[in-house]
């Protein structure tokens, strides 16, 4: 999962736990959709990733790099995984809102393709959800009118 600074889920993707999370980086970042920005063109890739020492590649440094993504990630026998922790846990809280989803915290489906489904549907509702916060501690409360007490 590729979140947003905030925890948006930008592009979500499922693998077998048998599969190392690294391989499934490149289409993570080819799948995150045009972004529209307030000027200009819209983004088509992030101008910067955070990731954990599991991404620790050569091959994906220079692939991000070829791409004009500045990353970030742990590298491993050197750096703790601590610095990484003031941006990590967005993900982690998105992973975790993830996990309230009844469907999603075992899997029933059998097909890939359901269970990325309903994966995407839990995404839609986290976006929705976010969306509605925002435009309801926009609008002005109502207030009661101004009555003066009696003496």
């Amino acid at each position: 999962m590729i979140t947003e600074r905030t925890g948006l889920p930008l592009s979500v993707g499922i693998s077998g736990a048998n599969t190392h999370d690294s391989q499934a980086l490149i289409p993570l970042v080819q799948g995150i959709p045009p972004i529209r920005s307030r000027r200009g063109r819209r983004r088509r890739r992030p101008d910067k990733l955070h990731a954990d020492k599991g991404y620790d590649y050569a091959h994906l440094r220079r692939w991000l790099s070829s791409r004009g993504i500045r990353h970030r990630i742990a590298r491993k026998g050197i750096e703790t995984s601590q610095r990484l922790g003031r941006h990590r846990w967005t993900v982690e809280r998105t992973m975790s809102w993830l996990a309230g989803c009844r469907r999603l915290h075992r899997r029933y489906e059998r097909k890939a393709d359901h269970f990325l489904a309903f994966t995407s549907i839990a995404c839609t509702l986290i976006c929705y959800r976010r969306l509605t916060n925002e435009m309801t501690s926009k609008q002005p409360r109502h207030q009661a009118p101004h009555r003066p007490q009696r003496s």
